[in-house]
């Protein structure tokens, strides 16, 4: 049986315009299970970034309940948190990555993820050896941490950009389109790490308006006009559905197929 670590209760966010109150997420529940892959589609202005930012404590919402279990019997309403103790929650507990990297261009690719470490942990020797580790596991090698993000290509940039979300080991990782402003291949390059990091159980929330993106999740949330219009579980990304040398092709075309059917029924 799945465990949740995140749920919602009758969660609301409005903006208002002039004299215009626009509700972009209405009365939504929702809960997120420790070890997937949750995808959130929607066509724009259904209100994804909105949900995935509420979710992470980066926004915060105008009704409604937000709540992560986060330890065996531990857990923790976040709406209501101040703007300092939702800090000390996202350092703690929460990790993620823009579809901009928002790397710092005066700092090399080391420093840009230690930065983000010495918020939690304050041994520097430690902390540099396990972003190195991280950074070769996403091909970053030694000789290519001090580099600037000026000198670096923009897959190389998002792949320190991932590194920094998972160096403090969070329980969830969001990603808002983290391929948006990729190439073909360096988007496979950055898919695949996100794959690899939840098969090794990192629990992942991705926002993504394609359906290559999509099919890396186990379960897919639509939404329209701010509620969850349906969703549906993939089960466990079984590869590539058009590379005949996939030992698990035939499960990653039906996985293809199931989840193109899903978009079509939501008229995607």
């Amino acid at each position: 049986m799945k465990k949740r670590i995140i749920h919602t209760q009758d969660l609301c966010k409005s903006f208002t315009s002039g004299n215009v109150e626009q509700q972009v997420l209405k009365n939504l529940n929702l809960e997120i299970y420790k070890g997937d892959f949750t995808v959130i589609m929607g066509n724009s202005g259904s209100g994804k970034s909105t949900l995935l930012y509420a979710l992470s404590g980066m926004d915060t919402p105008s009704m409604g309940a937000i709540t992560y279990e986060t330890g065996d019997e531990e857990t923790t309403r976040i709406t209501g948190f101040n703007n300092d103790q939702l800090a000390r929650f996202r350092r703690d507990h929460v990790g993620f990555v823009f579809q901009q990297n928002y790397l710092n261009d005066s700092m090399s690719a080391l420093d840009n993820v230690m930065v983000v470490g010495l918020l939690k942990n304050s041994n520097r020797r430690e902390l540099a050896g396990k972003a190195k580790e991280l950074l070769h596991r996403v091909e970053i090698e030694e000789e290519d941490c001090g580099k600037f993000p000026t000198q670096m290509s923009g897959g190389m940039q998002q792949r320190v950009a991932v590194v920094r979300g998972v160096i403090n080991s969070p329980e969830v990782l969001f990603a808002d389109e983290p391929t948006g402003a990729l190439n073909s291949q360096n988007t496979e390059n950055v898919l695949n790490i996100l794959s690899d990091l939840n098969r090794e159980g990192q629990s992942i929330v991705m926002v993504t308006h394609t359906m290559a993106a999509a099919e890396r999740g186990n379960r897919i949330i639509y939404l329209a006009d701010g509620v969850i219009s349906d969703e549906i579980e993939l089960g466990p990304y079984a590869g590539n559905y058009k590379d005949e040398s996939n030992p698990d092709i035939d499960r990653a075309k039906e996985r293809h197929n199931d989840l193109k059917s899903f978009l079509q029924d939501m008229g995607w």
